[in-house]
């Protein structure tokens, strides 16, 4: 509870597991983190900032200082499927934007957080709900551990475009 009570949403994003919480919300929102060090400032789009699992483009003297996050326009969308309703790791989080047009960001399912960019491709362009599911299947790179396998994690993703693309206003 103390380590849960202490923690900060740099913390989560430094930390760089792909089934961070705050971390599909962040991409979906198109946020930019600041990073400092002795030597100045940068703001690196957090779409560019995981190189890889568990890998940033942070460097050893910097910081993350803050979070830049842009006005968001629409209804946002959050769900996280995890063992157990409070202190679980996720097996899949899914954070979204449905507004003129529609951001979605995927964790636990690929080796970073992903934004899935054809999935809102498809769906911008007016595909249904089961052609943005078999879209979005095949974007996502899910594997096999101990909280989950593979498969669950793709038809639990696709299940919860679904339902928000249902939630729609």
């Amino acid at each position: 509870m103390q380590i849960q009570n202490r923690g900060t949403i740099g913390g989560n994003v430094a930390n760089a597991s792909p089934a961070g919480d705050t971390l599909p919300v962040l991409a979906a929102a198109d946020a930019v983190v600041v990073l400092q060090s002795a030597h100045g400032t940068r703001r690196i789009p957090f779409a560019a900032f995981y190189t890889g699992y568990r890998q940033t483009v942070r460097r050893a003297d910097e910081l993350i200082v803050g979070f830049e996050i842009p006005p968001v326009r629409g209804r946002q969308w959050f769900r996280k499927v995890g063992t157990r309703a409070a202190q679980a790791i996720a097996k899949v989080v899914v954070a979204g934007v449905v507004g003129d047009e529609v951001r979605i960001a995927l964790g636990s399912v690929a080796p970073t957080v992903v934004r899935a960019v054809r999935t809102e491709a498809a769906i911008a362009r007016g595909a249904s709900v089961a052609e943005a599911q078999r879209v979005l299947m095949d974007e996502i790179a899910p594997i096999d551990d101990i909280r989950s396998t593979a498969e669950y994690r793709r038809r639990v993703a696709a299940n919860l475009i679904a339902r928000m693309l249902a939630d729609r206003p």
